[in-house]
């Protein structure tokens, strides 16, 4: 999960259209998610897929979507990806099979969740305050950041 973390990361930087850049970025919020989910953080987890991937890289992808203006997109003549493609599948496809494979999922047992929503306040409102209010944090600066992007120029002056 951290090659796919960094890669995608690594992509949202060195994409040369904003769009595929706003992908990666999507990309690699999800595998930050994973990675909070290996570290037995469900809660973190759902957060950063709700508010980073439903919310912040989508308003970033439609802010770039419908800012974009006609210079900056760039004719880009159709390649033939099929082979690429099926190979990509294939890989994908024999990877997650040899994941579920390996995996003994028959000998672990269900558990019964007896906690409260009191329960539930108490846990987040005493160890994880310092981490929900980082996470509100960043969330101010990348809506910042997408209102930023947003921002058209109407006059033709400077400011």
């Amino acid at each position: 999960m951290a090659v796919v973390t960094v890669g995608s990361a690594i992509v949202s930087l060195e994409a040369k259209e904003l769009v595929y850049g706003a992908i990666g970025l999507a990309g690699s919020l999800f595998g930050v998610a994973t990675l909070f989910f290996l570290l037995n953080a469900p809660y973190v987890a759902v957060f950063q897929i709700a508010v980073y991937i439903g919310a912040v890289a989508v308003l970033i992808l439609f802010t770039v979507m419908l800012v974009r203006q006609e210079g900056l997109a760039k004719e880009v003549k159709p390649k033939s990806t099929t082979a690429a493609g099926i190979i990509a599948a294939v890989a994908v496809i024999l990877a997650l099979t040899f994941a579920v494979l390996a995996t003994n999922l028959s000998r672990f047992t269900a558990i019964t969740n007896t906690a409260t929503y009191i329960d539930i306040g108490k846990l987040i409102s005493t160890g994880d305050a310092p981490v929900l209010e980082v996470l509100a944090l960043v969330l101010a600066a990348s809506i910042v950041g997408a209102l930023a992007l947003s921002r058209v120029d109407r006059g033709g002056g400077a400011h």
